[in-house]
């Protein structure tokens, strides 16, 4: 499940476009007074605006971002489902800290657990829950590592799964939090659905009687800021104040990531100053690529054309101000192919110019196999001729 594969060679790529990304100043009246941030588009990827972002700090409960991720990955595998029963171990009970009290032998549905997670940062379910999933949680702490090295987040390193530790030896950067947040939204947009809960209750079953128990959320930008949508806060004597923000507004989402910060007021307000300033200065660009392209002429081959389509669609994200309106679609293609053609390959380009300078492309893919025709082939065609 996690070794090196293509698609962890592609996200190691964008980690490292994430620093290849030119970065905005700050404006005039923009205070931010946490050590250490980040604020990035994540439909792109791209980096607006960052602050010492690859510094190694400890990271409190925002670990629980990545928990989150092998969650959903291991639901999107068909290995888990959120019915699934999960028991609350001793050890995963006995979670100090952020907790929503679940007692040993405690069962509630993998989805009740993820909401203790998302909602209330539960030390006592993240614990269960990697305990449900990798057998211990001293193995679930491997799959995190392993996660993080496929993700190219060269700066972090996990000792448990929900940043209680004080160790050392458990530490992130901002710029890897936006990773593996960007990782977390981005394929898995479901834990909207947690992350924006502000307050829920949930029915504590045990042998010494039934109770109910009110998730809150540590998210105080739900009610503080409009396109909020989640996603992580944590907090430690050791890390001081972090927080993983999201929010969308206008089909534009940003991260902000905020670590250090000596309160949570500042946790807070920096977070919502780096969204409130992306959300200013960004303009995106998007083509769908919904139009039908026709089809390639083949020559040498089984078949005389070959269909071709967009890879996918097309973003750009601006933060100069420039007029989106003026964006030029070029399609580069060849007037004919030789044959062979294989599906998946490519036949061109769709290049995208701003004011006549290149901002992206999108490569345009045959749909299709079409063999080289050999002498049967055209023994039938030429039949084919006589008997129309």
């Amino acid at each position: 499940m996690f070794g090196i594969t293509k698609k962890s060679l592609w996200a190691i790529g964008l980690a490292l476009l994430l620093s290849l990304y030119p970065v905005q100043p700050a404006k005039a009246d923009m205070a931010i007074s946490s050590p250490s941030v980040i604020l990035i588009e994540s439909s792109t990827g791209q980096v607006i605006y960052e602050l010492n972002s690859g510094e190694r700090r400890s990271p409190a409960s925002i670990t629980k971002i990545m928990t989150l991720l092998l969650t959903f990955e291991a639901l999107d595998s068909g290995k888990i489902s959120l019915t699934d029963q999960v028991t609350t171990s001793e050890y995963a009970s006995s979670m100090g800290g952020s907790q929503v009290f679940l007692a040993a032998g405690e069962v509630q549905t993998l989805e009740t657990m993820i909401k203790c997670i998302a909602v209330s940062s539960g030390n006592d379910a993240s614990v269960a829950v990697a305990e449900y999933i990798a057998g211990s949680e001293a193995a679930f702490v491997e799959l995190m590592n392993e996660r993080a090295q496929e993700l190219g987040m060269a700066d972090t390193h996990f000792e448990d799964c929900c940043g209680l530790t004080d160790s050392d030896n458990h530490y992130t950067s901002a710029r890897d939090v936006a990773v593996m947040s960007r990782e977390l939204t981005t394929k898995h947009p479901d834990i909207f659905n947690y992350t924006t809960i502000w307050m829920e209750d949930i029915t504590h079953e045990t042998p010494q009687g039934t109770s109910n128990f009110t998730l809150n959320s540590t998210n105080k930008l739900l009610k503080q800021y409009q396109w909020t949508t989640g996603l992580k806060t944590g907090s430690t004597d050791k890390a001081k104040y972090c927080f993983s923000a999201t929010a969308s507004k206008d089909g534009i989402d940003l991260i902000a990531v905020v670590m250090g910060a000596p309160d949570y007021k500042t946790r807070f307000g920096d977070a919502q100053t780096l969204l409130a300033y992306g959300f200013a200065v960004c303009d995106i660009y998007i083509d769908g690529n919904s139009d039908i392209l026709a089809p390639l002429a083949v020559e040498g081959g089984v078949a005389e054309e070959a269909g071709i389509a967009y890879q996918g669609e097309f973003r750009y994200l601006d933060t100069a101000g420039s007029d989106l309106s003026a964006v030029e679609k070029v399609l580069e293609l060849p007037e004919k192919v030789e044959a062979p053609v294989e599906k998946g390959g490519e036949a061109g380009r769709a290049r995208y110019l701003l004011n006549g300078a290149e901002i992206g492309s999108v490569p345009i893919l045959f749909t299709e196999d079409v063999e080289r025709a050999g002498y049967i082939d055209y023994l039938k065609k030429v039949f084919g001729i006589f008997l129309l």
